[in-house]
């Protein structure tokens, strides 16, 4: 009797556990708290050994990553398209190693033939002065280039000038600082120096930018000390073929006929004039068609690597000059016209 009545007692208590279990589970109170549960568990650190490595996570990052575009190519100046359909222009342009100071100019400097027949290199001289710009307009209107020669002190005298020169695109070498002879018994070697190396710093200081290491004795007077120097500093010398003797002519007709009555006789070479003569200036649009018309063609020279200028010639000019190192301002920021 005792057992079955146990029996009986345990099975209703297993019957009421069982419904209120059924009851918890099914009741809108443990539905409610479900979502908790979940996101107190999405709360929770990942284990460490689920983490995923640091460097798969970089290797990941960088394999989504877009590769980075390729940058756009450095801008190239447009060629000057010449507005002249007949202009003598420039038929090629040569680039020169200066190594060791190569000469260029058979009066002196029989090195390097380069010049085919009726080929010219055009230069000029002892500029800049305020007849130059002439001479850069007679050159515009035939599309053609030059290799200039200037003075130290002229282009102190006339910075604008120089830049107006460069910016047209002619090689700028140098002239010396004074146009000092080189060649006098007079000068020492430091001088000599002085001369060479201020002339290249005064040139940089007007235009801005390295000049070309070319480089003509005034005069055409050279020592063998100065070529030399100019071979350790891969300075190339100029002399000359074809000199207009233009500062002693009596007008630019006689600058004309000095010119082409030589030219024709040689038949090519490097041609010698000066940008501060005033016929020379006047008689060069005639030149120029005069060479057109003879079948001559226009070579321009420039130079592989620019002049690197000596640093203490650099500061000499500004000292002796008394200008501030910062860039010159534009005259027209500086002066200005209200009336004329």
């Amino acid at each position: 009797m005792r057992n079955a009545l146990g029996l009986m007692l345990a099975t209703v208590v297993s019957a009421v556990v069982i419904a209120g279990v059924w009851f918890w589970t099914s009741s809108p109170r443990a539905d409610a708290a479900a979502p908790q549960t979940v996101a107190a568990r999405k709360a929770e650190p990942m284990p460490a050994a689920a983490t995923k490595p640091k460097d798969d996570v970089e290797v990941t990052a960088a394999i989504a990553k877009p590769a980075a575009p390729t940058p756009p190519p450095a801008p190239v100046a447009a060629k000057t398209v010449c507005a002249n359909p007949d202009a003598l222009g420039v038929s090629r342009t040569v680039i020169i190693d200066t190594t060791g100071g190569p000469g260029f100019g058979f009066l002196q400097y029989k090195q390097f033939d380069f010049l085919a027949e009726k080929e010219v290199v055009l230069t000029f001289d002892d500029g800049p002065w305020p007849t130059t710009p002439a001479v850069l307009k007679a050159l515009a209107d035939e599309c053609t280039k030059a290799v200039f020669f200037p003075v130290g002190k002229h282009t102190t005298y006339h910075p604008e000038i120089l830049r107006q020169v460069f910016v047209a695109g002619h090689t700028v070498g140098s002239h010396t600082w004074s146009h000092a002879h080189l060649d006098s018994k007079k000068m020492t070697e430091a001088q000599v120096k002085e001369e060479i190396e201020k002339g290249f710093s005064a040139v940089k200081m007007a235009i801005g930018a390295a000049p070309a290491p070319f480089f003509r004795f005034p005069g055409l007077g050279h020592t063998q000390p100065a070529l030399t120097y100019l071979g350790t500093r891969n300075i190339s010398m100029f002399s000359v073929d074809v000199d207009s003797n233009d500062f002693k002519s009596s007008g630019p007709d006689q600058v004309i006929q000095n010119v082409m009555t030589k030219l024709d006789k040689q038949g090519k070479g490097v041609v010698l004039m000066h940008d501060l003569q005033k016929h020379t200036a006047t008689a060069l649009p005639t030149l120029l068609r005069r060479l057109k018309a003879g079948g001559y063609k226009v070579v321009l020279m420039k130079a592989k690597v620019q002049l690197e200028t000596l640093a203490e010639y650099d500061a000499m000019l500004v000292k002796d000059l008394k200008v501030p190192t910062v860039a010159s301002r534009p005259i027209a920021s500086v002066v200005q016209t209200l009336q004329e």
